[in-house]
């Protein structure tokens, strides 16, 4: 049975593409899992001019994020987002198999 796959939300594909043009580069988001945080784990951003070859590489509106080989069980079936809120703007992972989290919601547990 394959994995759920990994998406990426038009908003964060949005920002992604804001985030290239004002830099004047295309730029993809890498998104890992690493344990750390007071949950267990922690979920890592960063921007990047290119993948590595074993990176999951997912796609929208002409914008890329890439998950390490690692990385993608922790992440199968989440939707990367980019929320805007009054106090934040960020990028967040909606996983389904986060049991719990932090109250900052960067790091979780399985």
């Amino acid at each position: 049975m394959a994995a759920t796959p990994i998406t990426l939300s038009a908003s964060a594909a949005h920002r992604i593409r804001e985030i290239g043009h004002a830099e004047g580069k295309p730029l993809m988001l890498r998104v890992a899992v690493e344990g750390g945080g007071c949950s267990g784990f922690q979920y890592l951003f960063d921007l990047v001019e290119a993948g590595e070859a074993d990176d999951l590489r997912v796609e929208r509106d002409g914008a890329s994020a890439l998950v390490d080989d690692v990385s993608v069980p922790f992440l199968a079936g989440s939707e990367i987002d980019f929320v805007e809120e009054l106090a934040t703007a960020e990028f967040r992972v909606r996983n389904p198999n986060a049991k719990s989290s932090c109250g900052c919601g960067v790091s979780f547990s399985i």
